[in-house]
């Protein structure tokens, strides 16, 4: 079991798909442990992106997504950050395959509506850096039987 950290971008909200993508999450069979509206500070945000803080576009990923409220979720299931970023799609969603989120919804490289995390250690030090532990929920789902063996 593994965790992975995905977050609905200002743009995604603001397009009204938070229901949409959690759906997509939830009828996978991942198991949702943690869910929060938040609008980032500029200091949440740059440390999410800290990996790209030497690359031009990095002042323009910190200001888009400060510019409205972000939904920050925690899944769990198997093998969950590599399903993730599969159903999540190619970042530029032009090159994003239908039945992808990106890929259905996506317009624009610059508003490409989720992040989801790209590795488990990627996605252990995004969830601590969005999550306390005390916001994240341990629970047994009773479909559990039917999912996995």
């Amino acid at each position: 079991m593994e965790r992975t950290f995905v977050a609905v971008k200002p743009d995604g909200v603001q397009r009204q798909l938070v229901g949409e993508i959690l759906w997509r999450f939830e009828s996978k069979g991942f198991k949702l442990v943690g869910l929060k509206l938040i609008h980032p500070s500029r200091e949440l945000a740059e440390n999410h992106y800290d990996v790209h803080r030497e690359r031009p576009f990095f002042g323009s990923l910190v200001e888009f997504i400060t510019s409205g409220p972000v939904v920050a979720m925690v899944w769990e299931g198997y093998g969950v950050v590599a399903s993730a970023r599969k159903m999540i799609g190619a970042t530029n969603p032009l090159t994003s395959e239908p039945g992808t989120i990106r890929g259905d919804f996506g317009v624009n490289i610059g508003r490409n509506l989720i992040h989801g995390s790209d590795a488990v250690e990627t996605a252990q030090k995004e969830i601590a850096l969005w999550f306390k532990d005390d916001e994240l929920v341990s629970w047994e789902p009773t479909i559990k039987p039917w999912l996995y063996e």
